[in-house]
């Protein structure tokens, strides 16, 4: 008996949530073969190619699942994704608002503010991240997001705000350095400190959030852990020493280094 192409979506379906990739890929391939530009066959292919980061060839195959089903919501979410990776701002956005026209989602809108945060678009942006947050309140991505936003506008009580709902629950590691970032500049050391090791845990190689913490620990007069976190920035990203060299010079618990190579030793005992 012939499968038929809905028997091959759903075996591949199946594998693809199994973790077999290139089994999903190889069942979608023969069958568009036999089938070319059937939608579901492309659509579930364009997501096998974009888990892989084929971003490229992921966008042929999700444009011909549009071209047969454009009015299909999932695909044109999943194009706008693929778009927003392929820095296609535009193309994104055209898609995720026909996604939203055909069946307003949560996951869509988040999507939105992705993209029009990605894109540089920081007004409407913010105005899709407090639509979010104001529909779902213990949204920890629109938190930060808007966190950010604040930090970068020189609002630091409403970005220590955002950013203290934000990390209230499971956060990444970027909105606790973002956190860091903002008791830092209110002054208070210790916080932003408690925030990078936080950062620190969840990202051991956040060389940035090492480097901060040095500073963070260094302002508030411990300079021996300072030095830890500087030699664990340095081993994580060598071409930070100018920062480390500076940061170490110029804060008002700082210490002078006048010769490199002596630093550079210190750095890597």
């Amino acid at each position: 008996m012939t499968s038929t192409p809905e028997d091959i979506v759903r075996r591949a379906a199946a594998s693809f949530n199994a973790g077999r990739i290139d089994e999903a890929r190889r069942l979608c391939e023969q069958e568009l073969k036999r089938t070319p530009g059937e939608p579901m066959l492309s659509h579930l292919l364009a997501a096998v190619l974009f888990s892989r980061h084929d971003v490229a060839t992921a966008r042929v195959h999700i444009a011909a699942s549009l071209a047969r089903r454009p009015d299909n919501a999932a695909a044109q979410l999943l194009a706008a994704r693929i778009a927003r990776a392929g820095k296609d701002f535009a193309a994104a956005l055209g898609h995720v608002d026909r996604a939203l026209a055909l069946a307003p989602q949560r996951d869509t809108l988040v999507e939105k503010a992705r993209i029009l945060d990605q894109a540089g678009h920081r007004t409407q942006a913010r105005e899709t991240w407090q639509a979010i947050l104001k529909a779902v309140p213990d949204s920890g991505e629109a938190a930060a997001r808007l966190g950010r936003l604040a930090f970068e506008d020189g609002d630091l009580a409403g970005a220590a705000s955002y950013l203290e709902r934000a990390t209230s629950a499971d956060a990444p590691a970027s909105a606790w350095f973002d956190l860091g970032l903002v008791r830092q500049d209110q002054r208070d050391h210790i916080a932003a400190a408690a925030a990078y090791r936080t950062a620190l845990a969840l990202k051991p190689d956040h060389a940035e959030a090492a480097l901060n913490l040095g500073i963070a620990l260094q302002e508030s007069g411990d300079p021996e852990a300072a030095m830890q976190s500087y030699s664990e920035a340095y081993r994580l990203r060598p071409e930070m020493f100018g920062s480390i060299a500076m940061a170490l010079t110029s804060a008002s618990h700082g210490r002078l280094w006048l010769d490199e190579a002596a630093l550079r030793l210190a750095l890597t005992r």
